[in-house]
């Protein structure tokens, strides 16, 4: 049995687990594989492939591309990038590798870490200092300034309570949000129109699904107040980014705080890499060593139930 290790960026999947007791030929692409004919052409000798989340899609049309796969192993246990009712078609299962406890708010970390570079200026001054410069902009404090959170979930919760630990005023706004949670949280429940008007810095923390697509939508970046910063540390498709792209260009907010694009890797010639008022970080969110050894060792688990004939936490069902 072959198998295939997908987009392992930091060559540390065959040292997180132990693929040997599969007693199969384990083959690691390093490199993404953009999509076409190479790519099905790299794939299509494989019986087993580990995706790790959503750096790869398979659409139906990737899917049809690959007679060979029976076993598609996906790391955590959400993957909007796989069509379930293509594999089930054509008999592939489809199995979830959960990662480790910290890794859900690694994602929160970051976004701090975005917001925090944003309201201190960080990049700017790092590389002022390389140049022999001194203070060449004005901090902003955090205390007192309005936060937003779209989206009041596990890692929207965390992230607000770091915004109140700085002294900050919290608000947070989803579609089923109500008023008793926020306050479980010691936020207030706003409107989403108020959040984008009056808040300071939004940071939205949604899962990516057919009703939040382009939640953030030009409106809310329009109303958004000049100074303000916004982070995605989600999901592009939550976001419409040529507004996002406007109003970066021209100045109308801020600064923005991104770990997350609608084409990944990002091109080398993305417009967005241009720009002085952002900060881009490459899907570092749920990257840590814990969280991918678990993914790993989960994956390898998948795999040998499945060859055992008693496949587990099976996607779809």
């Amino acid at each position: 049995m072959k198998i295939a290790i997908l987009d392992d960026y930091h060559g540390v999947a065959e040292t997180y687990a132990d693929w040997k007791t599969l007693r199969s030929e384990v083959t690691t692409f390093q490199h993404y594989l953009p999509e076409g004919p190479d790519r099905d052409a790299a794939l299509k000798p494989f019986d087993v492939i580990i995706a790790m989340r959503e750096r790869t899609p398979f659409p139906a049309s990737q899917i049809a591309a690959l007679p060979n796969l029976k076993l598609l192993v996906t790391t955590g246990l959400r993957n909007n990038a796989i069509d379930l009712a293509a594999c089930e078609a054509q008999g592939i299962t489809v199995c979830g590798a959960p990662g480790s406890a910290d890794g859900t708010y690694a994602t929160s970390e970051l976004a701090w870490t975005l917001l925090l570079a944003l309201f201190k200026n960080l990049p700017h001054e790092n590389e002022s200092m390389r140049r022999g410069q001194w203070q060449t902009r004005m901090p902003l404090p955090l205390a007192g300034k309005r936060l937003g959170v779209v989206g009041l979930g596990k890692l929207g919760a965390a992230t607000a309570r770091v915004g109140l630990a700085f002294g900050m005023d919290v608000v947070a706004w989803s579609t089923n949000l109500t008023d008793e949670k926020a306050a479980e949280i010691g936020v207030k429940r706003v409107e989403k129109q108020e959040l984008f008007a009056t808040s300071d810095a939004v940071s939205v923390h949604l899962i990516l699904s057919a009703r939040s697509r382009h939640i953030v939508d030009a409106a809310a970046i329009d109303a958004m107040k000049p100074g303000a910063f916004f982070v995605n540390t989600s999901r592009a498709g939550l976001v419409d980014n040529d507004a996002l792209l406007r109003a970066l260009k021209d100045h109308k907010i801020g600064g923005a705080g991104l770990d997350v694009f609608d084409q990944e890797p990002l091109p080398a010639d993305d417009p967005i890499r241009t720009l002085d008022n952002v900060v881009l970080t490459p899907h570092l969110g749920y990257v840590s060593e814990s969280n991918f050894r678990a993914f790993y060792e989960n994956a390898v688990a998948a795999v040998q139930a499945w060859q055992d004939g008693k496949p587990i936490k099976v996607l779809g069902k």
